[in-house]
């Protein structure tokens, strides 16, 4: 079958007094979130090239129709599709969800406390059925504070753009007009008259935050909040002792808070402190205090606490620590519960509030493992919570946990039908070295009998930016590929916060190049250790994940047997100097500004991924993309494929699939979700001869 070839146009582009060719810009339309919205403006030309590819994409992949319904199916019978969630106990309703053998959509319930009384109030399958979508996104689900209605928010496009109903849950008729263009989060307040939202502005912001009293017209609603800096984006939400409003305004670096009482008629909301560059900063409020989550002066986070937001008598609650990333708080009458962090790993501490004593919660005596905390009733008078915790080859487990007798119950545990026996399998936490000497946590998932002799392939799964970290937890999934002797490695580069504050920092900015050479560094040592070879690696992660396949595969294309790229952010430069872009603006603290400043230009122009494509030889790729995505617009992996198809020296393959249907996190449903995972693996299954 004949190769794909995008048309090239040249366009010679220049900032700061640098030139550069660019073949394929001309893809990139101006009205290009129109498009998003609304695929029949995509260029006719656009449409035909992203069709070819998915054809060659079919055509290349043929083979692998058999591994790709195996590896569905693995992964299916590792589902329990019939189960349900643990209930939660609400003032006069248990609320829960629950998943069905055949729909691809959870389903909500309610109980009454007093009658038992069960009914459904959603039903996700229902729902996709009656609006006759192919995809089916569904933002917030709220059920207001007197139980009779329930607001919910749809995105019918996977463009992100949601629209916000509201309806009765006895009558199941809509009880206000729709509001559209929504980022898709609801809140209700305590007297069910209004809802809050925030309204997403022409380039995809959400900056201004609106009171919508149901039964009103749209027209009617009040604007409560706008945030007048382009970088900065808007939510919304209500104290653990609901007696607050509180309204975040942040990029990915500063924060600054506003607040106003539940019950004021006409919200005023009044500043916390004003933003201050690179602090980040929250407050929630208890028990007659409020609690202050901040890094001014903490490079890693303290909580500091308050009498009053109007004097603001700050005085330290939790002090800071050095790489330990101090989390937030959960509140109950007589306990306080927190989370930190240290080198790749979290864990649970208990407060006593009275004698301020702290005691770690252990519940595993595993060594890798990812702890969680749920409230298991809204009424704060209780000492009995719901413990989670999983681990790379344990499977989930929920306790319902006394905090005052250490007692705990086996409530739930995530059931794998087709069978796990987690001794099967052997988890180890290792650490390498970087360029400058600083260790890199690395978790490493394999099969007891894989051997650790360089004979094996290895999956280095990596993603390091916006101080996302990367858990450790228990994924049913990945074992389609460590079954087969596939070596799972999850690398917590720079760029994350797996080791505190700094960590994110060294990899970001003018150091975001920490992030890439981390990457190889952990792949080196993987070699060097035998856990696998040089040329039997797939490197795989998504979106910033993406930039960091593009930029090693550029930089070290002989250490990989193949590359697996979701939504990848790889044309970083011409995003980065389009400040009309949804995300760019708001990124600036975190890639810098190319367009405003020659250091942050000619550092993105050293690495980002299409502009460093050379006459090379590359291993077997496989991009994936979605026509609306508004996060990494289509036509960055679009052109990078074609680019790369102009340059590389090599037989190997380059594909390119784009979901025509689908935005960043790719196809709605449960089964839309398995299929692409499938997918994936089985292209590493066919470069890797297994199947």
């Amino acid at each position: 079958m004949k190769i794909p070839q995008l048309r090239k146009k040249l366009e010679v582009k220049s900032c700061h007094d640098v030139s550069w060719e660019d073949n394929y810009s001309w893809i990139h339309q101006k009205n290009i979130l129109e498009v998003l919205k609304d695929s029949s403006k995509l260029l006719p030309e656009v449409r035909k090239y992203l069709e070819e590819e998915n054809a060659y994409f079919e055509y290349q992949m043929k083979n692998t129709k058999d591994s790709q319904k195996k590896i569905f199916d693995e992964i299916k019978g590792r589902i329990k599709l019939e189960d349900q969630s643990l209930p939660f106990k609400d003032v006069r309703y248990e609320y829960w969800t629950k998943t069905t053998e055949k729909g691809n959509y959870s389903i909500k319930l309610r109980k009454k406390i007093s009658t038992n009384e069960v009914e459904e109030i959603w039903n996700g399958d229902k729902e996709k059925e009656k609006l006759n979508t192919e995809y089916f996104g569904l933002g917030d689900l709220e059920v207001s504070f007197n139980d009779k209605y329930l607001a919910y928010s749809l995105d019918l496009k996977g463009s992100e753009y949601y629209t916000i109903h509201v309806r009765d849950i006895e009558t199941n008729k809509l009880i206000t007009e729709k509001i559209q263009e929504t980022s898709g989060s609801i809140t209700f307040s305590l007297d069910d008259k209004y809802i809050f939202y925030s309204k997403l502005d022409e380039h995809h912001r959400p900056r201004k935050i609106f009171r919508h009293k149901l039964g009103s017209s749209v027209l009617d609603d009040e604007l409560i909040f706008e945030e007048k800096s382009e970088a900065f984006t808007v939510g919304l939400g209500i104290s653990s002792d609901e007696k607050f409003f509180f309204i975040t305004s942040s990029d990915h670096n500063t924060s600054e808070q506003y607040y106003f009482s539940v019950d004021e008629q006409e919200p005023k909301p009044k500043l916390i402190q004003k933003r201050e560059r690179g602090i980040i900063y929250s407050v929630n409020s208890w028990d007659e205090n409020f609690y202050k989550h901040t890094n001014k002066d903490a490079e890693d986070f303290k909580i500091e606490r308050a009498r009053s937001l109007e004097d603001q008598n700050w005085e330290v609650f939790i002090p800071a620590r050095n790489e330990v990333l101090i989390g937030g708080l959960v509140f109950l009458k007589n306990w306080i519960i927190r989370s930190e962090t240290s080198n790749a790993l979290s864990k649970l501490i208990l407060r006593d509030p009275k004698t301020n004593k702290e005691e770690e919660i252990i519940f595993s005596d595993e060594k890798v493992v990812v702890p969680g905390i749920s409230l298991a009733q809204k009424d704060k008078n209780t000492d009995e919570v719901h413990l989670s915790y999983s681990s790379p080859k344990t499977p989930g487990r929920t306790y319902l946990y006394n905090l005052k007798t250490k007692e705990r119950k086996l409530l739930k545990e995530q059931e794998i039908p087709s069978g796990h026996n987690s001794d099967d399998y052997i988890v180890e936490r290792l650490e390498c070295s970087s360029h400058d000497n600083r260790l890199i946590p690395l978790t490493i998932t394999r099969h007891k009998s894989t051997p650790v002799d360089g004979s094996a392939n290895l999956l280095l799964y990596g993603y390091g930016s916006y101080g996302s970290s990367m858990t450790p937890n228990f994924s049913s999934t990945r074992l389609s590929l460590i079954n087969r002797d596939i070596i799972w490695v999850t690398a917590h580069i720079r760029g994350g916060m797996e080791k505190g504050m700094k960590w994110w920092k060294e990899g970001k900015l003018l150091n975001k190049k920490n992030t890439f050479e981390d990457y190889i560094a952990v792949a080196k040592f993987l070699i060097e250790k035998k856990y696998t070879s040089k040329g039997k690696i797939i490197g795989m992660g998504g979106s910033a994940g993406g930039l960091l396949m593009g930029a090693v595969v550029n930089k070290n294309p002989e250490l990989f047997k193949g590359i697996v790229m979701a939504v990848p952010f790889v044309d970083s430069l011409t995003t980065n100097l389009d400040h009309s872009l949804p995300l760019t603006v708001g990124e600036f603290d975190e890639f810098g500004n190319a367009k405003e400043n020659k250091e942050h230009f000619d550092y993105i122009y050293s690495y980002a991924p299409y502009n460093n494509i050379k006459k090379m030889d590359y291993p077997d790729i496989l991009i994936t993309t979605s026509l609306s995505d508004n996060r990494v617009l289509f036509d960055e992996p679009a052109k990078f494929t074609a680019k790369l198809r102009e340059l590389k020296t090599d037989n190997n393959l380059l594909l390119l699939k784009t979901e025509m249907n689908a935005g960043h996190g790719g196809k709605s449903g449960r089964d839309g979700a398995i299929e692409e995972i499938a997918l994936d693996y089985s292209f590493i299954l066919k470069i890797t001869d297994k199947i």
